[in-house]
């Protein structure tokens, strides 16, 4: 094996350095922006004629077009994030975070993807859910949890046996006979 040769700068061609004094003052670019001053370590000085008035600038910032939701589903691992427009309700935030969920395959299924089915909380502690017509700017929270709707089925043997229970003679005896 050959070594190789030991590398050398004299083939670089070097700039002398400008004094400080002559970096102090900038324009970017001169020819076209030549009212935009900088000096070094400070701002670009933009002229008061160029400069929007501060009412329009806290208009721009203040309006928010899109707002990140994280939304944890009942016995999922991690959040779903969901993009939406702060104009939307929370109907839209359950509708889209089970578009989601199912259309990333996330694990456990859920046995009905039927939004009405869900209920949304600001967490997993809080027992009153958020009204379905409100909108998302107004609630305050960017974290939700969703869970599914208690159920309603009514158990029609509990009341069939309370009623032969009053009708017959020995009531405890039939509620005997319902309980095995």
């Amino acid at each position: 094996m050959t070594s190789r040769a030991p590398i050398t700068f004299r083939h670089i061609i070097t700039k002398p350095r400008s004094t400080p004094s002559d970096r102090s003052l900038q324009t970017f670019p001169p020819e076209r922006y030549s009212d935009l001053v900088r000096r070094r370590g400070s701002p670009i000085l933009v002229p008061r004629n160029l400069m929007l008035p501060a009412a329009d600038i806290r208009s721009l910032s203040q309006k928010l077009t899109k707002l990140l939701l994280n939304v944890n589903i009942e016995r999922s691992l991690g959040p779903v994030h969901v993009i939406m427009a702060p104009d939307n309700t929370v109907r839209d935030l359950i509708k889209a975070a089970i578009e989601i969920y199912v259309k990333e395959k996330r694990r456990p299924l859920l046995k009905d993807t039927n939004p009405d089915g869900f209920q949304l909380h600001y967490s997993q502690f809080s027992l009153e859910s958020l009204k379905a017509e409100e909108k998302l700017i107004n609630l305050g929270s960017r974290n939700f949890f969703m869970c599914s709707k208690p159920s309603t089925v009514k158990c029609w043997c509990s009341k069939e046996a309370k009623v032969v229970a009053i009708k017959s003679a020995f009531p405890y005896i039939k509620l005997m006979d319902f309980l095995l």
